[in-house]
């Protein structure tokens, strides 16, 4: 019987996510074994993403296991994910995917974001999250909030902020909706690229058995079209976690909508992009659009966020 060690976080959604997958592995019959750690995202909560300085906070660590053989692969959030892998490494499978849009969280249900005669603090991380804040909803403050949701959730009751801003996905998988005070339109508050998806990443070096065992188990076609669509857009861009980039990709008969842009830190300037094709050319779909945004005033905006970041 096939084994496949699985490396994972320790926070209570990314082992949601690795119980999920280990039961997907189990129902064809592997077993498996988990191997929880923390990583530096996890660690360092005192300071932004975008400024811990290191394109893998939440893998680097994951990556070495894989590397050295201790686990067989790797499950993340597909949203943390870097848009280029070191090399060595792939990402084989994506899941079904949730719901991608951001919500927000708050044990006041009469917030409205809408009434700028009231001051609102909103908990955040994302670069994305605060540039399109301030882009739709200018009189919000955004207070910068850490952690797993857990901590975060208690942050927000200790009065560190009013609500947060999280993925629909995490809350859910968490069993917080019944907090749930609004659903942003993907519309307006495009997610970013991977949100809602569960990523598996291997090293190069795993058996080709164990490869095929698992992408078959593990990969959904239609999560994997739209991923490689908004990761070829994302890689285009040269980005990850530490710039306000977005794009989601949906399935249309056997087409991609690829919609997706790029937002100033302070949310003046959005830029917003749409590419169609066959679902074949998913890649050639994302740097379309990527091209399309630097060329249409993306390359001056990441200049400006390189700047301001050091």
């Amino acid at each position: 019987m096939t084994t496949i060690h699985i490396g994972s976080r320790k926070s209570k959604l990314a082992m949601w996510q690795t119980d999920t997958v280990a039961g997907m592995l189990e129902r064809q019959g592997m077993t498996t074994q988990i191997n929880p750690m923390e990583t530096k995202g996890d660690k360092i909560l005192d300071v932004s993403i975008a400024k811990i300085g290191s394109k893998g906070v939440f893998t680097e660590e994951l990556e070495e296991q894989l590397a050295n053989g201790k686990t067989d692969i790797a499950v993340h959030s597909a949203k943390d994910m870097q848009s280029i892998l070191p090399p060595g490494f792939e990402l084989i499978a994506y899941t079904v995917r949730e719901k991608p849009n951001d919500a927000l969280l708050s044990k006041n249900k009469s917030i409205d974001l809408s009434d700028s005669s009231k001051k609102i603090r909103i908990g955040t991380s994302s670069v994305r999250r605060i540039a399109l804040l301030k882009h739709f909803y200018p009189h919000v403050e955004t207070v910068e909030v850490r952690g797993n949701l857990q901590t975060r959730i208690q942050k927000m009751e200790n009065g560190d902020c009013d609500a947060l801003m999280l993925a629909y996905a995490g809350v859910k998988r968490m069993e917080y909706e019944e907090m749930i005070v609004k659903i942003f339109s993907e519309e307006e508050f495009i997610p970013p690229v991977g949100q809602g998806c569960i990523a598996i990443e291997v090293a190069e070096t795993l058996s080709s058995e164990k490869r095929k065992k698992v992408r078959e188990c593990l990969n959904n076609p239609d999560s994997e079209s739209c991923l490689l669509a908004e990761r070829a857009y994302l890689r285009t861009m040269e980005g990850g976690c530490s710039i306000p980039a977005f794009g989601l990709a949906i399935l249309e008969g056997n087409d991609i909508i690829l919609r997706g842009g790029l937002a100033s830190l302070d949310g003046k300037t959005v830029l917003i992009g749409t590419e169609k094709g066959p679902r074949e050319e998913a890649e050639a779909i994302g740097e379309r659009l990527g091209h399309y945004i630097l060329e249409k005033g993306g390359k001056e905006i990441l200049a400006d966020i390189r700047r301001a970041q050091g």
